[in-house]
Parts: structure tokens; sequence; C-alpha cells
């Protein structure tokens, strides 16, 4: 079984991504960043589990 991140730990990343005062090219390359990250946070954790992860 996977370990689940709780949903309370929030990246500081994710306030530049989501926050209304930022620029729009910034939040855009934030949420882009926050993509790749869970992406490799998926392919780590797939390294770690029985099934592949999937």
């Amino acid at each position: 079984m996977a370990h689940i991140q709780s949903s309370t730990r929030i990246p500081a990343l994710w306030t530049v991504a989501y926050g209304p005062r930022r620029a729009r090219p910034v939040r855009l390359l934030a949420r882009s960043l926050l993509r790749v990250r869970a992406f490799a946070r998926d392919l780590a954790l797939a390294d770690h589990l029985p099934s592949g992860g999937y």
C-alpha cells in the first residue's frame, strides 16, 4: 500500500501557482513544475510498489 501525503502539507510552489497576485506566466510555470514534481514522485513510488504503482 502506498503512503499518501496528508493534504495539509502544501508546498510553497502551490501558493505561487494558484495565488491571485502572481503574473500569469509565473503561475503557469509554477503549475508546470507542480505537475513535473507529481510525476517524479509517482515514478519514484512505482519503483517501490509490487504492482508497479498502477
